[in-house]
């Protein structure tokens, strides 16, 4: 099939936001055309939730993504909501659950997913090129209304009225990820905000390495937070130890507002008060050795790393009887606030979503139109719009995609 010469609305990148925008944007009688330079679509959909595609969250709330403008994503968020995908996915009889933290998740397959937005592009006439790289954009004059934008690809040069930018970030390079979204941007005037790895797990040193390899492999419940411009930061989830560093949902989550250089505090214990059990113990098991008593709180390989690595502080490990009060309040404090600093992080590699990207300030929260260029639409992870793990990046995908659709 070869690519038309013109359409209404022209859309790059069929990830989750552009194959959005192309379902409901031809429902509504729109010519339209989805362009990707890679030789499959949805690539990340795929991947995602371990194979399992993590869609939507049952809570989607502002306070979930970080932006430098924070009220930019209240309005597409309010207008296509988590409900109005849910019965998408119930109208293509999807099978689904919720895991933790209202998390929805493919009972089968990621690929269910994609397969439904294909089907709703096909139904819609949404036609869709892969292969094909841009290779230059250009705006026309207003004597050429309503054609607004020339696209020359690697498939042929092709005029449209609305143009739609749905590239993605630089997570994951390996997919496919590239920054042609961020320079048509530029191109088009609209400034950047400083882009950086987001939900990534995090590096150590080598030296940090060393200490902590017995405990690769074990994961366990941690509340992690850091500081922040505007605060303490915090979550709680697991925690995994690798061979690289820390990675796990709660180390991913606080990666994207870690700051190099800055600290990460763990409480290795959250659900329980330390002090306090240890000093019942002392009453109850007098002869136990503090790495058991520890192990069985954690695992075994944890509570005698960290036990060997702290021990000196407290004279090393010794029946629970045999220490004292103020001891036992340095043992607690170690493994209530662990401070630790990262090396870094894994980067764009392994990282899950790109934070930043174009400043919302100057898109339409209504449209996601650029305010100085007519036609021109950004949507989806390209712009300064970022979810915590657990289902809100792609929410945003539907409702930015979704957003756009009604207005191209």
């Amino acid at each position: 099939m070869a690519l038309p010469s013109q359409t209404q609305v022209l859309i790059v990148g069929a990830g989750a936001a552009g194959l959005m925008c192309a379902a409901m944007a031809g429902a509504r009688g729109r010519a339209v055309v989805v362009i990707d330079h890679a030789n499959k679509v949805g690539k990340k959909i795929l991947m995602s939730g371990g194979g399992r595609c993590n869609f939507t969250n049952m809570e989607v709330l502002p306070k979930n993504y970080l932006s430098d403008n924070a009220h930019f994503c209240k309005s597409a968020l309010a207008r296509y909501t988590q409900w109005d995908f849910i019965a998408l996915v119930q109208k293509h009889h999807i099978p689904y659950h919720e895991k933790k933290l209202g998390q929805l998740f493919c009972d089968n397959k990621a690929q269910d997913i994609l397969s439904m937005l294909l089907d709703e592009c096909a139904q819609a006439g949404a036609d869709i090129y892969t292969l094909c790289d841009i290779e230059q954009v250009a705006s026309l004059p207003e004597s050429d209304l309503p054609m607004r934008y020339k696209v020359k690809t690697s498939q042929g040069t092709i005029y449209c009225e609305s143009l739609v930018v749905a590239t993605g970030g630089l997570s994951i390079p390996t997919m496919g990820a590239t920054g042609a979204g961020y320079e048509l941007a530029e191109q088009f005037g609209l400034p950047l905000k400083p882009r950086t790895a987001g939900l990534v797990p995090f590096t150590l040193s080598p030296a940090q390495l060393a200490v902590f390899s017995p405990c690769v492999g074990n994961a366990l419940d941690v509340s992690v937070s850091c500081e922040t411009a505007s605060g303490q930061v915090s979550f709680s989830e697991a925690m995994l130890f690798t061979h690289r560093g820390f990675s796990g949902p709660a180390m991913l989550q606080i990666s994207s507002y870690w700051q190099p250089g800055k600290e990460l505090e763990i409480n290795l214990l959250p659900h329980l008060h330390l002090f306090d059990f240890l000093t019942e113990q002392q009453k109850v098991r007098p002869k136990v050795l503090l790495t058991t008593m520890v192990g069985e709180l954690l695992t075994k390989n944890i509570a005698q790393c960290l036990c060997d690595y702290w021990g000196a502080q407290w004279n090393g490990n010794r029946p629970i009887n045999q220490y004292t009060h103020a001891e036992l309040q340095l043992i607690a404090a170690q493994f209530h606030e662990w401070k630790i600093m990262p090396a870094g992080t894994e980067g764009y590699r392994t990282a899950e979503v790109t934070l930043g990207g174009v400043d919302t300030h100057h898109l339409s929260s209504k449209t996601m139109e650029a305010k100085t260029q007519p036609g021109l639409f950004f949507i989806g992870e390209v712009v300064d719009v970022t979810g915590h793990l657990g289902g809100f990046n792609f929410q945003w995908a539907w409702a930015s995609g979704a957003a756009a659709a009604a207005y191209v």
